[in-house]
């Protein structure tokens, strides 16, 4: 659990409660999340999908509260927080679109959507010949490299991506930990905090936090 009580993070959890199974790790859980990239470590792998949800404002706490700067997530407009919050469980179902629709569409969410850092991020993920599939036709690890590159690009003010390795290719591993460490550099101008959740420690990248569940 990291220390808490900085005034200036942007993102701030206190002694929070869920009543979902397997999520007792998050009893009472307190961070505060600063600019730059977290790494939350969750080696059960089963408290830090909910809490990412908590994070988006997906859903309330049962206790205790989640607040972005300075105000309830869960309460944000709905408008306001797609804005300020990247957020998709890579789980959930996808629409019946293309990756180039989603990423259409993702941008007029997310007002400091970067178009070129979207482009930049298909090719080094190896998704150009995939765009203009339908989503279903995609294996498991290139809908994941979608959800990826379009965290990445988003420009969202708070970004929130679980498993980030999962199902990819060694390939798109060094990529994605380099395009990590490049978020890393630019967070002290752009104020971002990017928070990835794993199982297991995600070597190669400058993590400014590491949290432990």
């Amino acid at each position: 659990m990291s220390d808490h009580g900085a005034p200036e993070a942007p993102l701030q959890v206190r002694s929070i409660g869920l009543d979902v199974p397997g999520a007792a790790a998050l009893c009472g859980f307190s961070a505060d999340f600063v600019p730059g990239l977290a790494l939350l470590i969750d080696e059960e792998g089963e408290a830090k999908t909910p809490l990412l949800r908590l994070l988006a404002g997906e859903q309330a706490p049962g206790a205790g509260t989640v607040r972005w700067r300075g105000r309830d997530v869960a309460a944000l407009p709905a408008a306001e927080r797609a804005a300020q919050v990247f957020w998709r469980d890579p789980r959930q179902e996808w629409p019946e679109v293309s990756p180039a629709q989603w990423a259409r569409e993702s941008s007029a969410r997310h007002p400091a959507w970067n178009e070129a850092a979207w482009q930049e991020h298909v090719q080094g993920l190896g998704l150009a010949e995939h765009l203009h599939k339908e989503m279903f036709r995609l294996s498991t690890g290139s809908k994941r490299k979608v959800l990826l590159a379009a965290a990445l690009a988003s420009g969202a003010p708070l970004t929130l991506v679980d498993e980030p390795e999962a199902a990819l290719d060694w390939a798109s591993i060094r990529y994605l930990r380099g395009a990590l460490a490049g978020a890393a550099r630019r967070s002290s101008e752009t104020g971002r905090v990017f928070v990835v959740a794993h199982y297991e420690p995600v070597p190669e990248v400058p993590w400014g936090q590491v949290v432990r569940l």
